[in-house]
């Protein structure tokens, strides 16, 4: 172990302590099961080297180099020896656990004194006592029955808990009654809540400024972003001062991005918030508590309001035959007859709220704020006052819709955040390139034009590890015959393997077709079929597939990515198509018109780009360590019969491939 003042030393510059700390002999070296990995050493190099310099970098770190610990080691003592903060951001709930649980009590581990890392959830997880005991108060005229005894089981519950977060309630709240107890912006606040040394929310923010290292989602940082004055008074760093930021799994951040930088207003999100004012059908709300009968009129007209605008929104959409989401492409393509009361319902609100008590003062000034908010979305949305946003209407699966906007074009919104001041910001993932080393196609995306970029691959030998097998003579999903073809060449290397596959769809409604066609194969072959849409979720299909180690499991999109299967139970990634992105989606069009505007080529600009990263994440899930060996399977003569196929090919791993007719 080296010393918690070893570690934070400023003698040695960053890079330098970075590079003895990954080396053969280094402080590492000295856990049991330590492997000097050059690739992981070049990374927590470059890492460490653009943190000491204050700029950014792009890695793209292949599968097994361990970039985990590459980043960490280096942030962690970057933060400890000049009292910053790193902000580690991640897609998946499954890394943020793999950081907490395994990698930073290892580093601690390595270096003998605990440096202090937290785990920072959205703060509507949090349970707020201070709103549970108003809700408990406000009785009979807030709640039913059913509800108040809601009510009590989390009451009880907060006697016990230590974290106060949903994900430690023992039984799932319903949505209303746990928007009445989480910590809110306006309802849950230091003066109010703080000095009580019980508020969860209010006890993690104490934490966070002892804290080294904070580790967040993507869509938490973003959010924190939007709203940086809760954090960072200077207004020096990211979300808070001085601070300096990771972003791992960064593959996802245009996406993630133009989600949350964009508009989204629901029609039941706005019952939802009106409800907590006056429900019509229990009597129910802060209006009933409160005694007023204007306020529980006009919030009643406007939830009237609310369906009949919606129902005029439904009228001038014209849906596809399977489809979820409809482009607006004129200004008021339907009156807006819900702004004047939104404005309404929130003066009311604010006027009944320096009438109230202390404790409903908040709440009410809280539902203000929020139908102000959607009365701006809203004038947003109709008025299409921004020409950088691509505009549609979205149908939930119960029929609901959703106002929706988004940045067509993230990396000028990204830019001035991330790249054109000197800070510090590492942005890795194992897929960010489709070929180039230099990333540019990921740079250009995210506004990166001239940052940095490195390309480190992986440790694993897949000239050994790995074979890919295509099939020259498979026809077009529009041909007769295709699903035949199909579910027979599925079979033959499903046989190959002897199970131990996972089928990879672009189309829910194809993997219905094959699970029908295949049923009967592997009841006879003796091989257990798990389905994505059988009614199992996905964690526990992986769990099953995992346990029964001659299984095959069928999954579309969200089997792409983010699950690791190391070992005897995958042997075998069956790609049926190559993962082009249905140009349907408004925000697809959007930005293949873009990128024709401009003269580019949106088809090889931009749909063979992004098809090539998720066909790279898709065959990612098949060599998981040094010891795993398998095949891949791609089931589209697209990589054979298309000039583009070679780009695809190129961006393979370097493994033998092996052509059948």
């Amino acid at each position: 172990m080296i010393s918690l003042t070893e570690f934070g030393s400023a003698a040695d510059s960053l890079v330098h302590f970075t590079s003895d700390f990954f080396g053969k002999s280094g402080a590492l070296s000295r856990l049991k099961d330590f492997e000097f990995r050059p690739e992981q050493q070049q990374m927590a190099v470059a890492v460490a080297s653009a943190l000491e310099e204050e700029r950014p970098l792009v890695v793209e770190a292949g599968t097994g180099v361990g970039k985990s610990l590459a980043y960490l080691a280096p942030a962690v003592r970057k933060a400890m020896g000049e009292g910053r903060k790193a902000i580690i951001s991640t897609h998946t709930i499954n890394l943020q656990e793999q950081l907490i649980e395994k990698d930073i009590p290892l580093l601690q581990s390595v270096i003998g004194e605990p440096f202090r890392a937290l785990l920072l959830k959205g703060r509507r997880n949090y349970l707020c006592p201070q709103r549970l005991h108003i809700a408990m108060s406000g009785g009979g005229e807030l709640f039913t029955t059913s509800e108040l005894e809601e009510l009590k089981g989390i009451w009880e519950w907060a006697e016990r808990t230590k974290d106060g977060t949903l994900s430690d309630l023992d039984f799932a709240p319903s949505p209303r009654i746990w928007s009445h107890v989480c910590s809110e912006t306006h309802a849950c606040t230091p003066k109010r809540c703080a000095p009580s040394g019980k508020c969860f929310y209010q006890e993690v923010r104490k934490q966070i400024a002892d804290a080294n290292i904070l580790v967040v989602n993507h869509t938490l940082f973003f959010t924190l972003l939007n709203s940086q004055s809760e954090f960072n008074e200077s207004g020096e760093g990211f979300l808070f001062a001085k601070d300096f930021l990771i972003f791992d799994e960064a593959h996802t951040l245009e996406q993630v991005a133009a989600r949350q930088l964009g508009i989204s207003l629901s029609q039941t999100g706005m019952k939802f918030d009106l409800h907590r004012l006056f429900n019509p059908k229990n009597k129910k709300g802060l209006f009933q508590l409160t005694g007023d009968i204007e306020g529980r009129r006009i919030t009643m007209k406007l939830l009237d309001e609310i369906d009949d605008f919606f129902q005029s929104v439904e009228g001038r959409c014209r849906w596809g035959e399977y489809g979820r989401e409809y482009r607006i492409r004129e200004p008021e393509f339907v009156e807006d007859t819900l702004g004047g009361g939104l404005i309404e319902v929130s003066r009311r609100a604010r006027a009944i709220a320096d009438l109230a008590e202390e404790s409903t003062k908040s709440e009410l000034t809280e539902l203000a704020r929020r139908l102000a908010d959607c009365r701006a979305a809203l004038g947003t949305f109709l008025d299409q006052r921004d020409d950088g946003l691509v505009y549609w209407v979205e149908k939930n699966e119960r029929e609901s819709l959703t106002l929706n906007a988004a940045p067509i074009n993230v990396a000028e919104l990204l830019r001035p955040v991330f790249f054109e001041r000197d800070r510090p910001c590492v942005f890795t993932s194992a897929t960010l390139g489709i070929g180039e080393r230099d990333l540019s196609y990921f740079r250009g995306r995210v506004g990166a034009g001239d940052v940095e970029a490195i390309r480190i691959g992986s440790p694993f030998d897949y000239a050994k590890q790995m074979k890919i097998h295509l099939v020259r003579k498979m026809p077009e999903p529009s041909e007769s015959g295709y699903d035949a073809a199909l579910a027979k060449w599925i079979r033959h290397f499903v046989r190959k393997s002897g199970g131990r596959a996972f089928v990879l769809f672009t189309s829910y409604k194809l993997l219905q077709r094959m699970v029908v066609e295949l049923s009967d194969f592997f009841q006879t072959e003796g091989i257990r079929l798990l389905a994505q849409g059988s009614g199992v979720s996905r964690n526990q299909l992986i769990e099953d597939f995992k346990t029964d180690e001659t299984s095959v499991l069928f999954g579309t999109d969200s089997f792409w990515t983010g699950v690791d299967v190391p070992g005897r139970a995958l042997t075998n990634v069956i790609i049926t198509r190559l993962p082009f992105a249905v140009p349907d989606h408004p925000l697809t069009q959007a930005r293949l018109e873009f990128i024709e505007e401009r003269g580019g080529n949106a088809f090889m600009d931009y749909s063979v780009p992004e098809a090539i990263l998720k066909l790279r994440q898709g065959v990612g899930r098949l060599i998981r360590n040094g010891d795993d060996k398998g095949m891949v399977v791609i089931l589209d003569n697209r990589v054979l019969s298309k000039r583009y196929g070679k780009i695809f090919l190129d961006a393979m791993p370097d493994a033998p491939v092996e052509i059948e007719e």
